[in-house]
């Protein structure tokens, strides 16, 4: 299963608003470069996110974004859902294919590694929070410097 890019930056602008979670609300602008995220499709995006209940808007005079959820509570594979729909590495799998299309369907030989598979993705989505993320980055070691 591939990933959208529209989904890479829904994950990538929960992500940032969770590292900023206790600064209030963050600025479009703030979150586009510091994920480099174009501008114009985060807007959209960020107002998706918002209709879910992932993040909240605030106007004033601290005009941005915050995240609404706990980060702990938020996995991966919700959001993922959210903007991709169900996760799976076949179409028939998740039931966006006509049943009737395939004539092998009812004996498929592949369909038990398919949910193989499946199940397997989904465990790492579904076990896999934003403050695992936020944690994982912090506890990376500082890129390595040539000698110069």
């Amino acid at each position: 299963m591939q990933v959208s890019q529209k989904c890479l930056y829904a994950l990538r602008a929960i992500f940032e608003l969770a590292k900023r979670k206790d600064e209030g609300p963050t600025k479009i602008a703030e979150v586009a470069e510091a994920q480099a995220i174009p501008q114009r499709f985060l807007e959209g995006i960020l107002s998706q996110l918002k209709q879910a209940g992932f993040v909240e808007s605030h106007r004033g005079s601290n005009p941005g974004y915050i995240l609404i959820r706990s980060p702990d509570d938020l996995a991966v594979g919700e959001i993922i859902e959210f903007v991709e729909g169900p996760i799976g590495p076949t179409a028939c799998l998740i039931g966006k294919s006509n049943v009737n299309e395939c004539p092998l369907r009812s004996q498929c030989i592949f369909m038990g590694m398919w949910e193989e598979i499946h199940n397997v993705i989904s465990d790492v989505y579904n076990r896999t929070t934003i403050s695992d993320l936020v944690r994982r980055e912090n506890e990376q070691a500082p890129p390595c410097k040539a000698k110069e």
